[in-house]
């Protein structure tokens, strides 16, 4: 459970470097300028769109045979080391934002929300809880790792954004995902769950 929890919280933190709905907290941040009811839009579809995820993959877990399962996701951390490589870039005109009768809480939430949908992350969130087959500390270890991202960007702005440099970053997650892809083969081969 704790391992669960760490590893998706990290690798999720890192994901979330320089990616798009990073890039969206900044731009909501800049407009906006009321970070709490931003912090707590992102919170909340976050949750959402992450406890959807994890759902999804503890069922895929549930539904598919041991092997083929193993096989799922040694692929899927294998296709993630090689997209987690590939840079985000948002462009403002791209940015779903509702009405503006929803406020900045109501903006935020459905703009994340709709951001998130088939992003690195939640695919990460996917592949963890069919991996971990522990839906409470994935959805809320990787909800965790992309609020240890997302947060300091929203009151910090782009101070902070410049201090980072996402392409180490990323290496640094790809390597993560190799491992986890490495172990996953491993235990594919043998023919064993990867995580009693």
């Amino acid at each position: 459970m704790l391992q669960s929890f760490f590893v998706s919280t990290s690798v999720v933190a890192l994901a979330e470097i320089g990616d798009k709905t990073q890039l969206l907290s900044l731009v909501l941040a800049a407009r906006y300028r009321q970070p709490l009811p931003i912090v707590l839009g992102v919170l909340l579809a976050t949750l959402a769109n992450h406890a959807c995820a994890g759902g999804l993959g503890t069922l895929l877990a549930a539904s598919l045979s041991p092997t083929l399962m193993n096989w799922a996701i040694v692929l899927s951390f294998v296709l993630m080391a090689g997209w987690i490589l590939v840079p985000d870039h948002l462009d403002e005109a791209e940015i779903v934002m509702p009405k503006k009768a929803m406020g900045v809480f109501g903006t935020t939430l459905m703009a994340f929300f709709v951001a998130e949908m088939g992003d690195k992350t939640q695919v990460v969130t996917v592949a963890l809880a069919a991996q971990y087959r522990d839906f409470f500390s994935v959805v809320a270890g990787t909800t965790l790792g992309m609020m240890l991202a997302n947060v300091p960007v929203i009151y910090l702005g782009s101070r902070f954004a410049s201090q980072l440099h996402p392409k180490a970053v990323h290496i640094a997650a790809s390597l993560i995902f190799v491992v986890l892809g490495g172990l996953a083969l491993r235990n594919a081969l043998l023919h064993t769950p990867l995580f009693g």
